[in-house]
């Protein structure tokens, strides 16, 4: 009898039938919307946050022109006109509030943060000043109009935005909502995540280990890796390969949570349920991608809750959550999305035959050599499962579709691990 359906082994499916690293940044891209409400948080709450409105300075920072020093402020034209010798006049301190006015001939003694004169735009040092016996300051030549004194708006202008909505509240923000007198901020929530390992041979760190079962080493992993204030991470344990247990178990998860991580059961086999679970309860927009490590990827959604169904091995896992998973948060949050940063360095490496129509990170590290140039040097096994590899790793070393050999010293893209981050 024929049959014209297509053979879907792996072992049969040749990358340029699947999708490529660009397209599927783009499908996420094109899928993933804000899905996290907005909350409003005291200002000491908001660190490490997504803001999500944009904020404006509503006045002037500083509110007045103010000096940068302790010392004598003068105006500049009668410091040219007097060879810099002042009676002293008025003393200002920070925190005065009524405006001064120097009498002609006169300077102010001030200090730090004190707003000036109405008619001095300059302030020297005390510790470059001296007193006469008659009590005459002596302020010494060469000073600049301007000099030691801070302009009203200098920092910020009234109506200057000082952080974009989508924009991650980081310390040094913090310092500037509070210089505008911003009590509450306006935030994202954070989003709720679930993760979920897969596979009857996966067992529990701590438990005795028999011939035939490895420890869970992918949701402690994803864990520490995506743990930040953005996101919220519900761990829940290893499900069993059972079509029935993994459908239950997404169900559930996808009415609380706004993404859920799986890791295994992507591909295949005949006890690899994810593909089938998902196309049952959602929709499912990739599958199958052409990069290594990390073919066996998914990205679906169920209603209202987006599925990302990982590879199973660790490294695969780790490389797809670099790239794919903080790129998802990113939109399901609506932060800005950090592209990772990138240099291009020589090769400390050889790769004979490459396949082409596939995108390759390999786990590396600079070295440098003896004239001071640093290059990549990669793990010397490949190998998906190798943990070894993550643990010297770096950074990753991306090899293009197109390139079919590396030489020593071609020059090759290297990420740092440390590029790759949220918020």
């Amino acid at each position: 009898m024929s049959n014209n359906r297509k053979l879907l082994d792996d072992c049969f499916l040749h990358d340029k039938d699947r999708m490529k690293h660009a397209e599927v940044l783009d499908k996420i891209a094109n899928n993933v919307s804000v899905i996290v409400d907005d909350e409003i948080v005291e200002l000491d709450e908001a660190a490490g946050r997504i803001c999500a409105e944009a904020i404006a300075a509503p006045r002037n920072v500083p509110l007045t022109d103010n000096s940068a020093v302790d010392g004598y402020a003068f105006s500049h034209q009668e410091y040219l006109n007097s060879n810099g010798q002042f009676r002293l006049g008025a003393l200002i301190a920070a925190g005065q509030t009524h405006h001064v006015s120097l009498k002609p001939g006169e300077c102010a003694r001030i200090f730090t943060g004190a707003v000036m004169p109405n008619n001095a735009e300059s302030v020297a040092m005390q510790e470059d000043c001296t007193i006469s016996d008659d009590g005459i300051i002596c302020i010494p030549a060469g000073l600049k109009k301007g000099a030691n004194c801070r302009l009203a708006g200098e920092d910020l202008a009234a109506g200057d935005v000082l952080i974009e909505q989508g924009e991650y509240i980081s310390p040094a923000r913090i310092a500037a909502l509070a210089s505008i007198g911003q009590a509450q901020v306006k935030i994202r929530k954070k989003l709720r995540i679930a993760i979920v390992s897969t596979g009857n041979e996966i067992i529990e760190p701590g438990q005795v280990i028999s011939a035939g079962e490895i420890y869970d080493a992918n949701r402690p992993m994803l864990k520490a890796l995506l743990a930040s204030e953005l996101v919220e991470i519900s761990d829940i344990g290893i499900v069993p390969d059972d079509e029935a247990t993994l459908t239950n178990t997404l169900t559930t998860a996808s009415e609380s949570h706004d993404l859920i991580l799986t890791s295994g059961g992507a591909s295949r086999g005949d006890e690899d349920h994810m593909l089938n679970a998902l196309d049952k309860l959602g929709k499912r927009h990739l599958w199958q991608i052409a990069i290594k490590p990390g073919r066996p990827m998914m990205f679906g959604q169920i209603k209202n809750c987006i599925v990302v169904g990982l590879p199973g091995n660790p490294v695969a896992a780790f490389v797809c959550s670099l790239h794919y998973v903080m790129q998802v948060i990113s939109g399901l949050t609506g932060s800005k999305l950090h592209k990772p940063a990138g240099m291009m360095v020589p090769a400390n490496f050889q790769i004979q035959n490459k396949k082409t129509d596939r995108r390759e990170f390999l786990r590396g590290w600079l070295e440098t050599d003896g004239l001071g140039i640093a290059k990549a040097k990669k793990f010397d096994r490949d190998g998906s499962g190798l943990i070894s590899g993550l643990r010297r790793a770096t950074g990753l070393i991306e090899i293009p579709e197109e390139v079919d050999h590396v030489s020593t010293d071609d020059l090759v893209r290297f990420i740092p691990l440390h590029s790759f981050k949220l918020g």
